[in-house]
C-alpha cells in the first residue's frame, strides 16, 4: 500500500538550485512510485525581495551578495548547467544574464494553486527565465508564460492588475521564515521533515522511502 505524502516545495523562480531540486524530487517520486505518492504545493520565497525593477547583472549581483569573483560565478554557472542537463533541463545563463524581482510570479503561482495547474506554471516560469532568458517580473512575459502553462491569460492579467494575492504571498513567506527556512529549495514533507538543497534524485528517494516507512510504522502502532 502506498503512503501519501504532503510536500511543500519552498522556492524562488530565480533560484537555479530550485530547478535542480524539483527535477530531482520528481525523478525520485517516479522511482519510488511503488511506495509513495505525493501532493506538491509550491510555496513562495524571494531571494531578492528588494530587487530594482530593471534587475541586476548576474555577475555583479553574485559578486556583491556573496563576494564571488567573475571566474567563480562562471564556474558555478557551468556546474549548474551540467547538473541541469543531467536532469533534462537547459540552463542558458551567461555573464550577461540578469536577476529580477519575482513577487508577481509568486502571486500568479498562488492563484494557480486553485486550478491544479500550479506545477505547470512553475515549470513554465523556470523555463522562461533560465532557458529563454526572459524577465519574470515583466507583465507580458508573465501572461505569455501563463498561457504556455495552459491557464487563462485574461484571468492572470486581472490578478496582476489588481494586486490580488499580494498579502497571501507575504503571509506565506513570513510563515516559512518563522519556521526556520532561510535558504531554498526547502522540501518540507508532512509538515515535519525537511530536505534541504538541490539534492540528487537518489538522496530524495532514500529520504522519501524512509519517511513513508516511518509513517507506516506509526500507523501499525496506532
Amino acid at each position: 500500500m502506498k503512503t501519501r505524502l504532503k510536500i511543500d516545495f519552498v522556492s524562488d523562480v530565480s533560484c537555479p538550485w530550485c530547478v535542480i531540486g524539483l527535477r530531482g524530487l520528481e525523478t525520485a517520486l517516479a522511482s519510488a512510485g511503488d511506495a509513495v505518492e505525493a501532493d506538491i504545493v509550491f510555496q513562495p520565497f524571494e531571494l531578492n525581495p528588494d530587487m530594482v525593477p530593471e534587475g541586476e547583472n548576474i555577475v555583479e549581483h553574485i559578486g556583491r551578495k556573496y563576494g564571488s569573483t567573475p571566474e567563480q560565478s562562471a564556474a558555478s554557472r557551468a556546474m549548474i548547467r551540467d547538473r541541469g542537463a543531467g536532469l533534462g533541463f537547459t540552463f542558458a545563463m551567461s555573464d550577461q544574464s540578469r536577476i529580477y524581482n519575482t513577487f508577481d510570479a509568486h502571486r500568479l503561482l498562488h492563484w494557480a494553486k486553485a486550478t491544479d495547474q500550479q506545477k505547470a506554471l512553475k515549470t513554465a516560469l523556470f523555463e522562461a527565465y533560465f532557458t529563454d532568458g526572459r524577465d519574470p517580473s515583466d507583465r507580458d512575459v508573465l501572461i505569455a508564460t501563463v498561457a504556455k502553462a495552459g491557464l487563462d491569460p485574461d484571468a492572470a492579467g486581472e490578478v496582476l492588475s489588481s494586486g490580488r494575492y499580494g498579502d497571501e504571498v507575504r503571509d506565506a513567506e513570513r510563515l516559512w521564515q518563522s519556521r526556520g527556512i532561510s535558504a531554498v529549495p526547502a522540501v518540507v514533507v508532512n509538515d515535519r521533515y525537511l530536505i534541504s538543497g538541490g539534492q540528487p534524485p537518489e538522496a530524495f528517494e532514500e529520504a522519501l522511502r524512509n519517511i513513508a516507512a516511518e509513517g507506516a510504522d506509526r500507523a501499525d502502532m496506532a
